[in-house]
């Protein structure tokens, strides 16, 4: 049995914060804000692979009004995510993103993206695929006000 699942997440960018996403920090003068590390990228994949196996959101595991997570590593956000799929009978067979991003401009980042978030879905790189977008220079993202991603996973059942 196959089953999709769709995530999307946005944050802002400030000064002070790591830019974080696919859990590589990427050199940049701003990051994201958020209660967690914010990479917009994991919490996506996160809800995309709860989505499909049926098991709500991240907002409903992880929120962000509970200070347990506050400052959380969203890799192992997205393990825990991975084991609780795992245990619902589920593994994923690929992903694919769209990163929509202003600034900075992630061309020469894509690979390292795609090696890790293949590492942290238990995947060969070649069953995952980022892409990347700028803004046009429209809305938040355009004027580099914020970072989104979109993720799409298939998962089957390990039976």
């Amino acid at each position: 049995m196959l089953r999709v699942g769709i995530g999307h997440d946005t944050h802002r960018l400030a000064e002070g914060r790591p830019l974080i996403l696919a859990g590589v920090r990427i050199d940049h003068s701003r990051g994201l804000v958020g209660h967690s590390d914010a990479d917009v990228v994991l919490h996506a994949v996160a809800d995309a692979l709860l989505g499909a196996a049926g098991l709500g959101d991240i907002g409903e595991h992880y929120p962000d009004t509970d200070p347990q997570w506050k400052g959380l590593d969203s890799a192992r956000l997205l393990g825990e995510v991975v084991e609780q799929v795992g245990r619902a009978g589920w593994r994923t067979i690929n992903c694919d993103l769209v990163i929509h991003a202003q600034e900075p401009k992630l061309g020469l980042h894509k690979a390292a993206l795609r090696e890790n978030l293949a590492r942290l879905l238990r995947v060969e790189p070649s069953f995952v695929n980022v892409k990347a977008k700028t803004g046009e220079l429209v809305g938040p993202i355009g004027r580099a006000e914020a970072i989104a991603c979109e993720a799409i996973v298939l998962i089957d059942s390990q039976s």
